[in-house]
């Protein structure tokens, strides 16, 4: 790919809903020179990969998808991967993506060179652009448990981000280590099959109640003739995400009615009071990710479901071992075990001006202004990079601003005499102090998870509102960059 008289070049890395979504910003706004690659063979990110049963998205339809592509025919309220995987097909072909994206390419490494960025891929390939957007996302990278003995499992074990459907589960006795948000989906489904379920929980979640239902052949009708009807419920969604933030972001009593709700489904569906005690989460709500389920709760309450609490000492040929001596043995191991959130943009290797290293620059935690560029790295805008994951609401929205701050920055390149855009150190500096500051008092320093690093610096999360974000945006302003012509 190279570059037209006054058109910046533009390399996209990602097909899920961040990469398609800058992909088709740009084309909208007349830019048609760039490429996406895709590592797969197909595109759809996280939709694509978790393939486990159950699987499905716990922010409602209307508001997890693009407002420039409203959706009347979402078969259900809270739709399954099979559907939003479709749905972004569907975005691809009419927005004539298409044919911009090279599958089987993986990316590993990215290197600034006077005023391009040189991309070269395991492939053996290289591609050159003016503008590198990384959209990888957060949560991308299956992370596994660094338990003794894991490699040692005699049996079938795979994470859930890489379900083996050839693994049948039919009267097996299934392991499950962790209880996050791809659990709470598939240990419902698994365990209708399978002989035994133990699940291993290091820490409860909150669960709150999945209001799900199945679109009726009218309301599509609805929302096809009056698309106003479900812009009226993504507009309602919106609003109690909004009201969920504010409350996250530091006014804890404003979670105390969720909480409560929380107690109550607890009573509901589970009677046994030894396992109600275990499930009763001993962390401020919201400080992990909150979990929406109808049929988790009712499953750990069935009698082929055991919940084990005791810390895993090892993992042995024949089971898990638990900190009390206990062998529980299993023929799968299943690890629920989550992603690699933050360790952004690993394992590509990054390199700005003069050679310098992005892990390197990150070394002490992963900064960005407005989660999208990085000092010493012109023209590098990350999509859904540090302090842009989202503890409520849809990360679609937020995906859209940074696509619609990209195409003005490919704008502001496009002028004559612009060679590239870096941000200056004391705007990301005074930025990042900022969301720092906010964090602190924010519910996400008051437990272990993923949303921080091992020194407890909070390195994934917004600190606010999404307006808020979408107002920091909405203006790209060259005042904030050395316009280096």
């Amino acid at each position: 790919m190279g570059d037209t008289a006054g058109t910046p070049s533009v390399l996209i890395v990602g097909t899920g809903f961040g990469g398609i979504g800058a992909a088709v910003e740009l084309k909208r706004a007349g830019f048609h020179d760039f490429t996406v690659l895709e590592r797969a063979q197909e595109p759809g990110g996280v939709w694509r990969e978790n393939t486990y049963p159950g699987a499905a998205c716990d922010v409602p339809s209307p508001l997890y998808s693009f407002s420039f592509e409203p959706n009347p025919f979402w078969p259900r309220r809270y739709s399954g991967q099979r559907d939003i995987h479709a749905y972004l097909k569907h975005v691809i072909e009419k927005y004539g993506i298409d044919k911009h994206i090279r599958y089987g390419r993986e990316v590993t490494t990215a290197a600034f060179d006077q005023d391009r960025w040189r991309v070269e891929t395991a492939q053996g390939e290289t591609f050159e652009a003016t503008v590198f957007v990384p959209a990888v996302g957060q949560l991308s990278r299956p992370a596994l448990p660094s338990i003794p003995g894991r490699e040692s499992f005699a049996g079938p074990a795979f994470h859930s981000a890489e379900w083996d459907h050839d693994v049948s589960l039919e009267g097996k006795r299934v392991a499950v280590i962790g209880t996050g948000a791809s659990a709470v989906q598939f240990v419902p489904e698994i365990r209708k099959r399978a002989a035994k379920v133990t699940v291993f929980q290091r820490n409860p979640p909150y669960i709150l109640a999945r209001h799900d239902t199945r679109y009726a052949r009218w309301q599509k009708w609805l929302f096809r003739r009056v698309p106003a009807t479900q812009l009226l419920g993504r507009v309602r969604i919106f609003l109690l995400a909004e009201y969920a933030s504010y409350a996250l972001a530091g006014h804890p009593w404003l979670i105390k009615p969720f909480e409560l709700r929380t107690a109550q489904l607890r009573r509901r569906h589970v009677k046994d009071p030894a396992l109600r005690r275990r499930l009763k989460p001993d962390y401020p709500m919201g400080c992990k990710r909150i979990l929406f389920a109808n049929d988790y709760l009712p499953a750990l309450a069935q009698p082929n479901v055991d919940v084990v609490t005791d810390p895993i000492r090892e993992i042995t040929p024949r089971g898990v071992r638990t900190a009390d001596g206990t062998e529980h043995e299993a023929d799968v191991l299943i690890h629920g075990t989550g992603f690699k959130a933050t360790e952004f943009l690993g394992p590509m290797k990054v390199l700005g001006l003069g050679g310098r290293s992005l892990a390197q620059t990150w070394r002490d935690g992963a900064r960005a202004y407005l989660g999208l560029t990085v000092p010493g790295f012109p023209n590098l805008f990350c999509v859904y990079g540090p302090n842009t994951n989202l503890g409520t609401g849809s990360i679609v929205y937020l995906l859209e601003r940074q696509a619609r701050y990209l195409r003005q920055a490919v704008q502001v390149l496009a002028r004559p005499g612009v060679s590239y855009l870096d941000v200056r150190e004391d705007v990301e500096e005074r930025y990042d102090r900022e969301l720092q500051r906010r964090l602190g008092s924010s519910v996400w320093t008051g437990c272990t998870s993923w949303y921080r690093q091992p020194d407890g610096r909070v390195s994934t999360n917004w600190p606010g509102l999404v307006t808020e974000y979408d107002r920091r945006t909405r203006t790209f302003d060259p005042a904030d960059y050395r316009v280096v012509a």
